[in-house]
């Protein structure tokens, strides 16, 4: 009788901790396994999806509408469980979505979007002034913003605190930017109780500079974000960086290396400034070419799309770092077997099945 008693108080017990178990910090396999099988759900596309097991607990109980750049979300519950996945699809094979990508001047972390001329995006990314992100996705970012966040309220109001922002590719660079709004959001108060955000992006590319990657970084630290990344995939390297003396802090001694130069005696100033000058005036101008053509020419283009679309000031800068907190799935010789490189297959090592492949392979997962 006692251990019937104690049997089913364990039960109770367990059911109870189940109900109202709360969304954990640390990298799970298990957990991103689950988001490939969202992911693999959401964009139905057998060439990029085959073979990636989909968790029979979670249901698909909104697709959003095409808004900004060919952008989407999906939104999946996990039965049993107050978490919501709130997944951001990646780059679709037409050009206006990957136009979002070539669109990758910077733009300073805080500011405003006019998407529409009934709607701008009022964002901030960062608090640092010197931080700054890539036009392109933001751009995106506000576009799904206005049906995602919305939907938490909603969520929210259901009695759910726990939610998983997660994309692959340009998904996840989109998850980066879109991680950093719910956390201002959060700040400044627009959900009373806490709420628990947790991300995982996938194969995604730089987001932004090193300013944007460090509040990043703050905001998410102790296991609440993460970037996986197939070491052979070439995607998470882009989008192109470029440093200059404008790129660090305030306080260094490269910003005023022409006043230390000045004050150099003859002839050894005469040396110092033409070496000086080969070093910095390529990467400057480097610079301004980027801003020109990933920033107003293909400004230009996303009018063509977005018509009521204002493109904002650039920020001067190209220098896009990683950012957040990285798990590394490294390529073994089984992988390369089947995996083998190819230049006529660009994606190759970028899909879901690579990057399921060697999950399994790293975490010994069945």
């Amino acid at each position: 009788m006692v251990k019937r008693s104690l049997v089913s108080f364990c039960l109770l017990y367990a059911s109870v901790n189940q109900a109202f178990a709360q969304l954990q910090p640390g990298f799970s396999p298990e957990e991103y396994r689950d988001f490939l099988g969202i992911t693999a759900g959401s964009v139905k596309d057998t060439s990029f999806t085959n073979g990636i097991p989909q968790n029979p607990k979670f249901s698909l109980i909104y697709e959003s509408p095409l808004v900004g750049l060919e952008n989407k979300w999906y939104l999946w519950i996990e039965e049993g469980k107050k978490t919501a996945w709130l997944t951001i699809r990646g780059t679709a094979n037409n050009p206006t979505s990957w136009l979002a990508n070539f669109y990758a001047a910077m733009i300073p972390a805080k500011g405003s979007l006019q998407i529409r001329d009934d709607y701008q995006f009022q964002y901030q990314f960062a608090e640092y002034p010197k931080a700054a992100v890539h036009v392109g996705w933001t751009l995106s970012t506000g576009a799904l913003a206005e049906t995602l966040v919305p939907k938490m309220d909603s969520l929210y109001q259901a009695g759910y605190r726990d939610f998983m922002v997660s994309g692959h590719s340009q998904g996840g660079a989109i998850a980066y930017l879109m991680t950093a709004h719910l956390h201002q959001l959060k700040k400044e108060g627009r959900w009373t109780e806490a709420i628990r955000i947790k991300t995982y992006a996938s194969a995604a590319p730089k987001p932004g500079n090193l300013f944007f990657a460090y509040h990043y970084e703050f905001i998410t630290q102790g296991g609440w974000a993460f970037n996986v990344v197939n070491a052979s995939d070439w995607v998470p390297e882009v989008p192109f960086s470029i440093q200059t003396v404008n790129d660090f802090n305030p306080v260094n001694p490269f910003t005023d290396a022409s006043e230390f130069i000045k004050k150099q005696k003859f002839p050894q100033k005469l040396v110092f400034k033409k070496v000086y000058n080969k070093l910095n005036k390529p990467i400057q101008k480097a610079q301004k070419n980027f801003e020109k053509f990933l920033g107003k020419y293909a400004g230009k283009q996303v009018l063509k799309t977005l018509p009521e679309y204002r493109y904002p000031s650039y920020f001067q800068s190209n220098h896009f770092t990683r950012t957040g907190s990285f798990i590394v799935l490294q390529p073994t010789d089984s992988y390369r077997k089947l995996f083998p490189d190819d230049q006529e297959k660009v994606f190759l090592h970028h899909g879901l099945r690579p990057y399921y492949h060697l999950l399994k392979e790293q975490f010994d997962l069945k």
